[in-house]
């Protein structure tokens, strides 16, 4: 039978080492590359067309809904498994928005991971038990379009995906080539403007609005 390619990112060797000890104990899946942030897991997939991608959802550089939103338009036939500390549905609901097939907490049941494996290579989709029954209370009444006054400006928008990305100040100034003053005023006049004060309730209006979504990397 033909074992299940798998390739894991996550950019501590010593989780990274565990999830793969994890995986090769099963007894029909093979780890066929690894990567330590996403934009080498991109390459990584290009090298070795794996049929499922397990990444983790805090990488650098670009991190796990970047990944799998690239994954999921240049690469179809990838199924990816998000895995990650947050069990906030808004983390879920995006990871799914983003093209995941699947969502586990790190500290879920080892079990949980082959299962996980197994069920998005079926074509069925996988959440921890542990969060499940929360995303689906959450995704209930949230579908309603964003009024007029929560129009933002390009920068504003700009600044929005960086924060949802988990960026902090210093960081969206360097990405953008200003000053942490002028991030932290654009992102004052964006909070006030849609009334939203909260990571969390920034995440679920990205969601909502399809504003969060990051740019595929560079080719060097």
């Amino acid at each position: 039978m033909k074992k299940l390619r798998i390739i894991l990112a996550d950019d501590h060797a010593l989780v990274r080492a565990g999830i793969r000890m994890l995986i090769e104990s099963l007894p029909d899946v093979e780890v066929v590359g690894e990567a330590g942030n996403g934009e080498e897991a991109l390459e990584v997939i290009k090298k070795t067309s794996p049929d499922i991608a397990v990444l983790d959802l805090g990488m650098p550089r670009l991190n796990g809904l970047g990944t799998t939103e690239y994954i999921t338009k240049y690469f179809p036939k990838v199924k990816v498994i998000i895995l990650s500390m947050h069990r906030g549905a808004e983390f879920v609901l995006h990871a799914l928005r983003a093209g995941a097939a699947g969502y586990i907490v790190k500290d879920a049941a080892t079990a949980e991971l082959g299962a996980a494996i197994h069920a998005v290579a079926r074509g069925e989709s996988y959440l921890s038990p542990a969060i499940s029954k929360t995303v689906i209370a959450s995704s209930l009444g949230r579908n309603e379009p964003p009024g007029p006054q929560e129009e933002l400006t390009v920068r504003q928008r700009e600044v929005l995906r960086l924060v949802v990305e988990g960026r902090t100040m210093k960081e969206i100034a360097g990405i953008l080539g200003l000053s942490v003053k002028t991030v932290e005023a654009h992102r004052a006049q964006m909070t006030e403007r849609l009334g939203i004060y909260d990571v969390p309730g920034l995440v679920r209006y990205a969601m909502r609005t399809g504003l969060a979504r990051p740019e595929p990397p560079h080719s060097d």
